[in-house]
């Protein structure tokens, strides 16, 4: 009796232990072992054997189902790191177009405008200090002597004034000369025009056309990225913001080629209304002379004729 009262007594502090802390036990520790039948003595009270408080352990293939459960439940996606070049590699093929093409476009902007600065500087210069080389000269011949031989506007006006007084030689009327003399200065003023307005043009398309071009690219990479969200079929920010990244991108840099080529554009506009205004100066002083020329050699003949 003593016997099976320990027994019963240490298996249910086992199972008590091993429901308390969680952890699986085998059957063969939760299960009491059988008490043998005992004779029964005589004289001696029956008592009845209170059974073992039943425990059940978890299941081992219960525990394993739950540990594959976690296992293969997807981890949250990593956002990847968004930099200017990592987003340029993953992007789709025709934004990646777009974003080479307005690139492109950005660097003949910053290109024409180091040469246009460069040339209307020089050609402003110069023909400032021609001005101030003819400023007191009082005949075509004697502007052109303290010219020399040089290039430029003013000197291109100097000489088309005097062949068209040596081929004017024997007509009377000086309107004549001076109309002929003022439709030639035109043609070399629009001429000179066209030449230091070349380039300008590109800006202007580049400042036009750019922000549409990054916004279809922009257009075309949400398009794709929408198609890969619905493939997904997640709406999970890190899946999402990439795509869309990329495609803000090309938005982003049409404006960097845009703005500046405006600008740049506007600029020049002034620096050549500028550079235009001395050419009508220049033709204006050529025009004087010409008309001091002409005067003198009719002044000349009125005096010979006196004599």
């Amino acid at each position: 009796m003593k016997t099976i009262f320990l027994r019963v007594s240490v298996a249910a502090i086992v199972m008590l232990s091993a429901a308390w802390l969680g952890s699986p036990v085998s059957a063969q520790q939760t299960v009491a072992p059988e008490p043998q039948a005992a004779t029964p003595v005589q004289g001696a009270p029956q008592l009845a054997a209170s059974p073992a408080p039943a425990t059940v352990a978890p299941s081992p293939d219960a525990t394993a189902a739950d540990t594959g459960t976690r296992s293969l439940r997807p981890a949250a996606p990593v956002m990847k790191e968004l930099s200017p070049w990592s987003m340029f590699m993953s992007a789709d093929v025709v934004v990646k177009a777009v974003m080479i093409g307005l690139a492109f476009a950005s660097l003949m902007t910053w290109t024409a405008f180091i040469a246009k600065s460069i040339e209307l500087s020089l050609v402003q210069r110069r023909l400032r200090t021609a001005l101030r080389k003819i400023a007191d000269a009082r005949s075509l011949a004697e502007a052109q002597f303290a010219l020399g031989a040089k290039d430029g506007i003013l000197p291109s006006l100097l000489a088309a004034a005097m062949r068209e007084a040596r081929l004017s030689a024997g007509i009377s009327s000086d309107e004549g000369i001076k109309e002929r003399v003022a439709s030639n200065f035109a043609e070399i003023v629009r001429a000179e025009s066209r030449r230091v307005r070349f380039g300008m043009g590109v800006l202007a398309t580049i400042g036009a056309t750019s922000p549409f071009v990054g916004l279809f690219g922009t257009v075309w990479g949400i398009m794709n990225s929408f198609i890969g969200i619905s493939k997904s079929q997640t709406t999970n920010l890190a899946v999402v913001a990439p795509g869309i990244a990329e495609a803000l991108l090309a938005t982003a840099i049409g404006l960097v080629a845009a703005i500046p080529a405006v600008i740049i554009y506007n600029h020049f506009a002034r620096l050549t209304k500028g550079y235009l205004e001395l050419v009508g100066r220049a033709s204006g002083a050529a025009a004087r002379l010409l008309s001091r020329d002409l005067d003198r050699s009719h002044g000349s003949v009125h005096s010979r004729a006196a004599e």
